[in-house]
């Protein structure tokens, strides 16, 4: 029974071989005989492309800002707007603008291109960008930059006039919302150096406890729980385990990288630590960055120090695109086990820092990396440490304590009327 089936299979598929064979002959033998025949409805290749291509372009989101004393809640809401699309356009604002609508900037714009440039979720960025989407720079986002949609946070940016900056946006329909980063702003960073200078300036019998446990555990003068008090807010920063991952990278070093390890306390993150962690990473293929405890720095740099406090100060650094992996809370020396357990290849430090007498001391944190030849000293392309920001805030005391007064009372208002926003 199976063999006559089988025999059977066989002549049906050797007789639907044979009538398709004769069937396809006869077509070419047609085609031959009728000559060249047009196909109109067929594109040139060229075309084909051209549409393949618009099909697949990327959606592009812009993003404006002032990045003035740039950190982790910029980076976290340049993240969630590079999620938006597939290209990130980041415009920052002049130094011209930011005065007209804000105040003074601590941070010149060519410090404020090197942040910006340097968070890992940017693909190209506008410089002197104005304050407000006007119609005509609009359509020039559209038409020349091909932007698809701009981005925002929730939080109103209202013009001095009390309009929406981002009104001609919304009304194209070409408008995004992010979630704002809770616990953080540059109106509170200034506010805690400010609040730093009235601590230092005041009696010997005012309270002197530690303005570095105050910023960490988010307590401080005048402040209250809903984070809207009348006078300078510190950190309501509340760290989670999701947003160290979402700035960490998914990769660790291979088998045979050359691992470059450097290490400090990276308070304010500012333009001057961002070069010398570009200048690390060409160094190696896999740059290690050991971020210091708050203990540690309040020990060597005061006891108002640091203004940022660590898991702060390692968000910062986790969204530099030059850093592949941080130690958050990294010892102050560096020993023979972390050596071998990070298996280092070579230990740099800047020529600029807060603290250069380290050579000196009994207890040099590099003398082991020194000892076994592996330890670098790279030149610091930029003359800017954390006390140069400070001193920046401090000659202009007058001014950044109005421009604070003004904005303290509208992030007052969008704290009293803040609602849930789905966000990441």
């Amino acid at each position: 029974m199976e063999a006559g089936n089988g025999t059977g299979c066989s002549a049906r598929t050797l007789a639907a071989c044979v009538i398709g064979g004769i069937v396809l002959g006869a077509s070419v033998l047609a085609l031959h005989l009728a000559g060249p025949v047009s196909l109109p409805s067929l594109l040139p290749l060229d075309a084909v492309r051209r549409r393949l291509r618009r099909r697949r372009r990327p959606v592009r989101v812009y993003m404006d800002g002032c990045f003035d004393m740039m950190h982790y809640g910029h980076c976290n809401a340049l993240r969630q707007a590079r999620a938006l699309g597939d290209e990130l356009i980041v415009g920052v604002i002049s130094d011209e603008e930011i005065k007209a609508n804000k105040g003074p900037p601590v941070t010149p714009l060519h410090e404020r291109m090197i942040m910006v440039s340097a968070v890992k979720w940017v693909d190209d960025i506008i410089p002197d960008a104005p304050y407000a989407i006007t119609e005509e720079f609009m359509n020039k986002l559209f038409t020349e930059y091909n932007i698809d949609y701009i981005i925002h946070g929730d939080d109103p940016c209202l013009l001095p006039d009390g309009t929406d900056a981002y009104a001609l946006a919304k009304k194209a329909g070409r408008y995004k919302q992010i979630k704002r980063t809770e616990g953080v702003s540059t109106t509170d960073i200034v506010g805690r150096m400010l609040l730093c200078v009235r601590e230092r300036s005041s009696s010997d019998a005012h309270n002197h406890s530690s303005l570095q446990r105050q910023f960490s555990s988010g307590h401080g003068q005048k402040v209250d729980d809903s984070g809207s008090g009348s006078g300078t807010r510190v950190s309501h920063f509340l760290p989670t385990s999701r947003r160290i991952v979402q700035f960490s990278n998914s990769r660790g070093p291979g088998p045979d990288s050359r691992i470059v390890y450097i290490d400090g306390a990276f308070d304010l993150f500012h333009a001057g630590h961002v070069e010398i962690l570009r200048l690390a990473r060409e160094l190696g293929d896999f740059l290690l960055v050991g971020i210091h405890t708050d203990q540690t720095i309040s020990s060597t740099r005061g006891r108002h120090r640091p203004i940022m406090n660590l898991h702060e100060r390692s968000l910062s650094v986790l969204a530099c695109r030059y850093v592949d992996e941080v130690i958050i809370g990294a010892p102050w020396d560096v020993s023979k086990d972390m050596i071998t357990t990070f298996n280092i290849s070579l230990v740099v430090h800047g020529t600029i820092a807060e603290n250069m007498d380290y050579a000196k001391d009994d207890s040099n944190p590099y003398a082991v990396p020194m000892a076994m030849g592996i330890y670098h000293r790279l030149e610091s392309p930029l003359d800017i440490t954390t006390s140069t920001i400070i001193r920046r805030i401090v000659a202009n005391h007058e001014a950044y304590q109005k421009r604070n007064e003004k904005k303290e009372a509208s992030e007052k208002k969008y704290y009293e009327g803040k609602s849930f926003v789905n966000g990441e």
